[in-house]
């Protein structure tokens, strides 16, 4: 058995500011490629809901899906102190005001979860990143758009785990980056066996297991065709992100993803 999926459930990673600003809008819109639009930065700051709502317009009109990843540089979900966690949970709101513009199929977030920094009041933490979730797992679940708690720099998922447990929603589920989970979290993939069945969402890319370089599947050191096919065994069949980031990385990830088996989407196949 092998994991499979449809052209529908795959995005390829897409910066606000460049598909604002840049030529990346036109090139996924002649591919038919789905963006995972990235929020970070101070786009939701200064850019206006017209600007948004002429990308969602032109992604509809394409009968052309999306997600959104919301902001996660400088965010602190749990934080204790409430001056840092105000602006955390407002930055993350403007985010999924987005929801009703681009009515995207997941928005990604990060749980932000580090032992070393949280484990010493965890209880604490995890009360206050859970009212941040749910806040805006209320806005997700009333357009049904998922939310996906991705992994950074966790090691193992029991902190997913939990969130997912005390959610308690279809629309609450996990977002595993394999790239986060080699370069990070220094564990093997079969540690995080006891988390797929909250496993809605994939981010793929690859590394040598050092840092964070998001090569094209197949180019560094992560066991894919293993993982996949825990996935399939599993029947587990998640949403997938490429995350390349360069155009070279994007083509052979793309190609990486044929010969697996797994879907084609590359442009000369219609």
């Amino acid at each position: 058995m092998s994991f499979r999926t449809t052209r529908e459930r795959c995005f390829i990673n897409a910066p606000i500011l460049q598909i604002l600003d840049g030529d990346l809008l036109p090139f996924f819109l002649e591919h038919r490629f789905q963006p995972e639009i990235g929020l970070e930065g101070n786009a939701l700051y200064f850019r206006s809901t017209k600007e948004f709502q002429q990308v969602a317009q032109r992604l509809a009109d394409e009968g052309l899906s999306c997600t959104l990843h919301a902001p996660f540089f400088d965010l602190s979900p749990g934080a204790l102190d409430p001056k840092i966690r105000t602006a955390t949970r407002d930055k993350l709101h403007l985010a999924f005001e987005l929801v009703e513009i681009f009515k995207p199929q997941a928005v990604i977030c990060h749980l932000n979860f580090e032992h070393n920094k949280h484990g010493y009041k965890l209880d604490e933490w995890f009360a206050e990143a859970e009212e941040t979730f749910r806040q805006l797992l209320t806005i997700a679940a009333r357009h049904q758009t998922t939310l996906a708690l991705e992994n950074t720099y966790e090691s193992e998922p029991s902190q997913h785990i939990r969130m997912m447990q005390t959610l308690d929603s279809p629309y609450a589920r996990i977002c595993l980056d394999v790239g986060h989970l080699q370069a990070f979290a220094k564990c093997p993939w079969q540690d995080w066996l006891p988390a797929l069945p909250w496993v809605g969402h994939l981010h793929l890319h690859d590394n040598q297991g050092d840092t964070d370089t998001h090569q094209a599947i197949g180019h560094g050191n992560f066991d894919f065709p293993g993982f996949l096919a825990a996935l399939a065994g599993h029947d587990i069949h998640p949403r997938i992100t490429l995350e390349p980031h360069s155009d070279k990385d994007l083509w052979a990830s793309l190609d990486a993803l044929a010969n697996l088996g797994v879907v084609d989407l590359r442009p000369h196949t219609g």
